[in-house]
């Protein structure tokens, strides 16, 4: 499937950490949507479509959280254990590749085990997830990596040493091109969200969509879509691990102007999330009038040990 034709998940100005086995209460977070779509303060209907699986995904802990973040401080209406939480900031690092097409299987394993034990060569690095696309895409793109790091200084050095090591030996002659995104985001601030530890963090489905917004729609526009979208995630219960997004902040790659991540707990909850009514009337209405174009990707994440290293 290309994918002009699967619309992807816009991203959102708040950071989103979910801890529950339960369901999200109903009430809505405090915002007033658009008059142009209006969304049930009730739970939307895909997430009943999901709690029966929630058991089998979440960190297992006393007690449910569900909370949103950002650099503003703004924090939703959800109630929760604890409604005001401390962040952690962190800075993110997404890369696509396109690779050759006479890549045998076992380049394909050299390069990603090279790009792997990247964070125990370099310092900074506190995650990493890395894959093949699956979904098929216009761009070409075949595989995609995403880390974390602690700081910018940490990105910064990694950009300077990756170019002349790990990038320029063991990754581009095996591919001919590539893209990145660079942004800062919040996460919670505990052991397991910041270093995405834990048995939900093993596997699972990284979401990856990188937006290029019109010059036109910064300011309310773009802050009203993300509102919507606000809304939306924090009534989505157990459909997501967490997700983090941001402007790009990266000055050599400008083809597109934010990114998001969403790990998502199996790609059924990707699915019903992206298939929902409530999601495409969010998308139609909000999302298509200010994006120039978007590109949305999504690889299966797998136990350490067992695909990688």
């Amino acid at each position: 499937m290309q994918a002009a034709l699967i619309s992807p998940i816009p991203l959102f100005a708040k950071t989103l950490t979910l801890t529950s086995s339960l369901s999200v209460p109903s009430k809505r977070s405090n915002f007033s949507p658009s008059p142009l779509v209006e969304f049930s303060p009730k739970t939307p209907s895909f997430v009943s479509r999901f709690n029966g699986l929630a058991d089998r995904h979440f960190w297992r802990r006393n007690g449910w959280r569900v909370i949103f973040s950002a650099l503003d401080g703004w924090n939703s209406g959800i109630e929760s254990e604890t409604q005001y939480m401390r962040k952690r900031k962190i800075v993110e690092h997404i890369f696509l590749l396109k690779a050759k097409e006479d890549l045998s299987d076992e380049e394909e394993k050299d390069m990603l085990d090279y790009l792997y034990t990247a964070q125990y060569l370099m310092g900074g690095i506190v995650a990493i997830s890395l894959g093949r696309i699956v979904d098929l895409n216009a761009d070409g793109f075949t595989h995609a990596v995403y880390m974390r790091f602690q700081r910018k200084e940490d990105l910064a050095k990694f950009h300077e040493i990756s170019s002349t090591g790990v990038l320029k030996e063991h990754v581009m002659p095996y591919c001919h091109g590539l893209i990145s995104v660079d942004y800062e985001s919040e996460v919670e601030d505990d052991i397991l969200p910041i270093f995405r530890k834990g048995e939900d963090f093993n596997h699972g489905v990284e979401f990856i969509l990188l937006i290029s917004v019109i010059e036109s729609a910064f300011g309310k526009p773009v802050e009203d879509a993300l509102d919507t979208l606000t809304n939306l995630i924090a009534q989505s219960g157990s459909l997501i691990v967490q997700a983090t997004q941001g402007a790009n902040i990266n000055p050599n790659e400008r083809e597109y102007t934010h990114a998001v991540v969403i790990r998502f707990p199996t790609l059924e909850a990707l699915n019903i999330f992206r298939d929902s009514s409530e999601y495409k009337n969010m998308w139609r209405l909000k999302f298509q009038p200010i994006a120039a174009k978007s590109l949305s990707v999504y690889f299966a994440v797998d136990p350490i040990g067992t695909e990688i290293m």
